[in-house]
């Protein structure tokens, strides 16, 4: 009987056309290509009883806010699991933990399975997913300590180029997320990574000459696009083009353009950086976005990252009602980041909402330290310091605001960064 094997040459327990579907969907998946949720759904309605592909979807549905029914999905997966092969049962039971809340069983699965893809990417914060560690460090010394099992990989060189670049180390990241392109164009993974070292090195109009490019041609199915559009966006914003902005967000990033959760991360987020930018007009109204991504996901959402996404946005609409029973909820959470992070957060932001700017300052900045915790990149963790300055520059502290622009320009070339300093040299404008 021939065995039919995943992508890195683990057994699955299911027929051959199962399997084909299944490594498609992983395919895309690695990739970042569209797709991945429906050739996944395909392998379980190709054989029912393929109990790693009913997690695998779960996961997607947690992770990607695809429409899945994710507890039926695990249901079943543990319903069939007996069928399955030890690697299966650990990855199945590793999902089933990682949904409530507790990834050292799938930190622990990949110790043992380390080329167990699906996985190793659920593992570190990129586009796709959100991360299974709240130390940066942690996420790094699992795809470091996998290196061995995958070699000169394609896809496993992107995704230790995205470590690379938050590690700071950003010539190795270019280095090596051009290698992975120069092997298969359309690496998702690779594109992001190299997205980051040319942002963290203020290199925007190269950065912005090549993702455009990118996008156009060997990107172009990529499934998350928006989030490329939002790194082509940063750059235009950077340099103080909101001309650009505009035509951007009408064209590539309206609500209408992304899914559920990445219209609130990537068009959600621009929106606010954007309002916050000195000279900046008309920025088009949040509430847009906030009505695609769904009243649940900005007072529930399903991870940290989506909290601070969630938080933002509840600020720009200026929901005082929405940020407090956020606050509430996640001070509640069994999930330790969603308790010591997202809820000050959101008590933080509630302050500046509510016109005590002076007092958000001062809860930001405790928060400083802590905003790691929430996932996603240096990139995106920044709306929160910048909501920062703008909390400064309302309540006239000048001085202190100044010295976070001077900390920031000293990372990074910004054309909006300086613009913002010059305020600095206003007359005190609130208190």
């Amino acid at each position: 009987m021939v065995v039919c094997r995943d992508l890195y040459g683990y057994a699955l327990s299911c027929n051959a056309e199962a399997a084909a579907a299944f490594n498609r969907g992983a395919g895309d998946l690695l990739r970042l290509r569209a797709g991945s949720e429906r050739a996944v759904a395909a392998s379980i309605t190709l054989d029912p009883t393929f109990a790693l592909g009913h997690a695998t979807l779960a996961l997607l549905g947690h992770e990607l806010c695809a429409p899945v029914d994710v507890r039926a999905r695990m249901r079943d997966a543990v319903l069939h699991s007996s069928r399955a092969t030890a690697r299966e049962r650990s990855h199945i039971q590793a999902v089933a933990a990682h949904l409530r809340g507790d990834s050292r069983p799938l930190v622990r699965h990949l110790a043992a399975y380390p080329r167990d893809a699906v996985l190793l990417s659920t593992a570190v914060p990129t586009i796709a997913f959100a991360g299974v560690t709240e130390v940066p460090e942690e996420a790094w010394r699992i795809v470091e300590s996998a290196a061995p099992a995958y070699g000169d990989d394609w896809w496993f060189t992107g995704l230790l180029a995205f470590v690379r670049q938050e590690q700071r180390r950003f010539d190795e990241a270019m280095e090596l997320s051009c290698r992975s392109l120069a092997e298969e164009p359309g690496a998702g993974h690779s594109a992001h990574a190299r997205a980051h070292a040319h942002y963290e090195t203020g290199d925007h109009h190269a950065g912005l000459a090549w993702m455009d490019g990118w996008v156009e041609g060997d990107g172009a199915s990529i499934e998350s696009l928006s989030h490329f559009s939002w790194h082509a966006a940063l750059h235009e914003l950077s340099l103080g083009d909101l001309d650009a902005v505009r035509r951007r967000y009408e064209a590539q990033l309206r609500p209408e353009h992304g899914l559920g959760c990445r219209a609130l991360v990537d068009s959600g987020s621009l929106l606010v950086r954007w309002a916050l930018t000195p000279g900046a007009t008309d920025v088009p109204d949040i509430a847009e976005v906030a009505a695609v991504a769904g009243r649940g996901t900005l007072e529930r959402p399903a991870t940290p990252f989506l909290g601070m996404h969630a938080a933002v946005a509840l600020l720009a609409l200026g929901d005082a009602s929405g940020l407090d029973r956020l606050g509430s909820w996640a001070a509640a959470h069994r999930n330790p980041a969603q308790r010591e992070v997202v809820a000050p957060l959101a008590q933080a932001l509630g302050q500046l909402a509510a016109g005590r700017c002076s007092t958000a300052a001062d809860a930001l900045k405790v928060l400083r330290d802590a905003t790691w915790r929430l996932g996603g990149s240096d990139a995106q963790r920044e709306i929160v310091e910048e909501a920062r300055i703008a909390a400064l520059l309302r309540a006239g502290r000048l001085d202190e605001a100044r010295s976070l622009l001077d900390e920031r320009l000293d990372r990074r070339h910004s054309p909006r960064d300086v613009r913002w300093r010059d305020e600095c040299l206003s007359p005190a404008r609130g208190s």
